[in-house]
């Protein structure tokens, strides 16, 4: 019997591909075939030396292949001598237009295990798709990004110039350097060790699609392109290859010449002006674009999960997230939807009474949404929504036509019956974006049957886990290995148990009721007024007390003080007296006196 032989993947933790060594350019054996395309409207010069360089590559020309879609060009595009083997040109489908909607077209047409993107303004080194590929030899969920050179030279070269400069060796010197670069997107790579240190929302930032490549099935797993975006179509795809568990690996070495300043660059504020409103509604990321109270967007940033339970606990769990201070949070009640007939029943005793009134509380709530468990059929198109993946619970599309799936960032796990206070939910998310972490669990209970937990998962991290958790693994193990695993006590974040009651019943109250409770309010007032006032008598008759008592221990030091006066005075007279009669009778002399 043949042993089963296992491969098994790299595990990359987060952002850090420092665990993976590439090989050295020209010091290796190439083995993945890689289809190279090219969006282009109305760029057959540029595109003739895009051709040319692309001819001219260190990749084996017998792995690669080359796909130019034509997007309506007024002047139909045609395909010059200098183009390497293996190049087709094809035109867009009818039905839509743009790069996004061109490239669509290139990826159904694609047959390489890896798909490089490159756009018609663009000049490769002769190892641009060497150095990209030799990234993808070593794990099948990298995305890696050239490097870019800018010029604005006016003189172009023809294209055998580009392809006798490639085979020398001297592509560096086709085109005078410009000033401008990408100097944002740079800097965070140089900030964050060339983006190893980055954090998972940070690092889909610097996915500019001019020169990147991907794995085929990564890309064709996530529904490909959103075609339905005209502009921005890098930045949201970027997004979702970060919630598919991709990593971004920008590559120095894989240098390209960009002919010409890109848009963003000539006109920054126009473009910004009209990107704004649809990353804001796809891309969650970007929070300074959600600052509009109470808005609702396309893509959550939170999508709660409660499983269906007795009416009141999903109720009051429900109230809660929906009650949260961070406004974008989408919530899905889980339950056997499809189970539930119109036939003839007892309303008060039928056996599905609480899923009957779940659904009638929340049916028409768009914030809220009725879905099957994992794995259960949804029959009921007006109810239930398609089976959600094993990796992740995705639900249907619910974008606009040409949209792929709607994947928010994070997805809260909560137990029916446990209700998150109002900061909650924010505080948790916010707690999870400063570590990078993939989950947090949070311990509310303990039962017989074991503890209760709320978890609150990092979608990057499940699908990450997803891709390279072999056999037998359990996927927890594998999530605390490539983006980390917390444990945390749920009730000192702000989860409780709903209110025995629930929800809250305030009955109509009588008007007599009403008259005796006014009344009982008056009296209490009076009451309190009254002690007020035998306080403040008291303190007076106090006051007087004392008045009365130092009135008098007064009067009596005063009749002391006169009969002291009177008997100095009497004193006084009398030795006045015998002096002068003394005088008379002359006893004393003169100086007697």
């Amino acid at each position: 019997m043949t042993p089963t032989i296992v491969t098994l993947i790299p595990r990359i933790r987060r952002q850090d591909f420092g665990v993976l060594t590439p090989p050295p350019l020209g010091g290796w054996t190439p083995a993945l075939t890689v289809t190279v395309v090219i969006p282009a409207h109305d760029r057959q010069r540029t595109l003739d030396l895009t051709l040319a360089a692309l001819s001219a590559q260190t990749y084996p020309a017998e792995l690669m292949d080359v796909v130019v879609v034509d997007d309506g060009s007024p002047e139909p595009l045609r395909l010059p001598e200098a183009v390497p083997d293996g190049t087709k040109l094809i035109s867009s489908p009818p039905g839509g237009w743009g790069r996004a909607w061109a490239l669509q077209a290139g990826l159904d047409a694609a047959s390489g295990e890896v798909v490089l993107v490159l756009d018609a303004d663009m000049v490769p080194h002769r190892t641009h798709v060497e150095a990209q590929l030799r990234w993808h030899h070593l794990a099948p969920y990298l995305v890696v990004l050239g490097w870019i050179d800018f010029t604005s030279a006016e003189r172009l070269p023809r294209p055998e110039e580009v392809r006798a400069a490639l085979r020398a060796g001297e592509e560096e010197s086709l085109f005078p350097l410009a000033e401008e670069r990408h100097d944002w997107a740079e800097q965070i790579i140089h900030d964050h060790d060339g983006l190893r240190a980055a954090s998972s929302s940070l690092a889909t930032r610097i996915h500019v699609g001019a020169t990147a490549s991907y794995p085929a099935a990564l890309l064709r797993s996530i529904g490909g392109l959103d075609t339905s975006l005209v502009l921005a179509e890098d930045t949201e795809l970027g997004y979702r290859l970060t919630q598919a568990g991709a990593v971004f690996v920008p590559d120095p070495q894989a240098r390209a010449w960009h002919v010409g300043l890109p848009t963003a660059m000539r006109d920054f504020a126009a473009l910004k002006r009209y990107n704004d409103p649809y990353v804001a509604d796809r891309v969650p990321y970007r929070r300074y674009l959600r600052t509009d109270p109470g808005r609702q967007w396309l893509v959550p940033y939170v999508d709660a999960y409660v499983p269906a339970g007795t009416y009141e606990d999903v109720r009051a769990s429900v109230d809660g997230l929906l009650g949260a201070s961070l406004p974008d949070v989408r919530v899905t009640v889980e339950g056997p939807w499809t189970s539930l007939g119109e036939e003839r029943r007892s309303p008060l005793r039928d056996p599905d009474l609480d899923l009957r009134l779940i659904r009638a509380q929340f049916a028409h709530d768009p914030r809220v949404r009725l879905a099957p468990p994992p794995g259960w059929p949804a029959a009921d198109p007006g109810l239930a929504r398609e089976p959600a993946r094993e990796s992740g619970r995705e639900p249907a599309r619910e974008a606009a036509p040409g949209s792929p799936p709607v994947v928010p960032p994070f997805r809260l796990l909560v137990p029916p019956g446990w209700v998150p206070s109002q900061d909650a939910v924010e505080r948790l998310v916010q707690r999870l974006e400063e570590t990078d972490g993939g989950v947090l669990c949070l311990a509310l209970d303990e039962t017989e049957d074991g503890v209760v937990v709320a978890r609150l998962e990092r979608t990057a991290a499940l699908s990450r886990a997803a891709l390279v958790a072999g056999p037998g693994e359990h996927l927890d193990d594998v999530l605390d290995e490539v983006f980390g695993l917390e444990w945390l006590d749920g009730r000192a974040w702000g989860f409780s148990r709903r209110p025995a009651v629930y929800p809250p019943r305030r009955r109509p109250v009588p008007e007599h009721v009403v008259q005796l409770a006014q009344r009982d309010k008056e009296i209490l007032l009076l009451r309190k007024r009254a002690a007020a006032l035998r306080t403040e008598l008291a303190e007076q008759r106090r006051l007087a007390g004392k008045a009365t008592r130092d009135a008098a221990r007064w009067r009596q030091k005063a009749e002391e003080w006169r009969r002291k006066a009177v008997t100095l005075s009497r004193s006084r007279e009398r030795t006045v007296l015998r002096r002068a009669v003394r005088r008379v009778r002359g006893l004393t002399s003169p100086a007697d006196t």
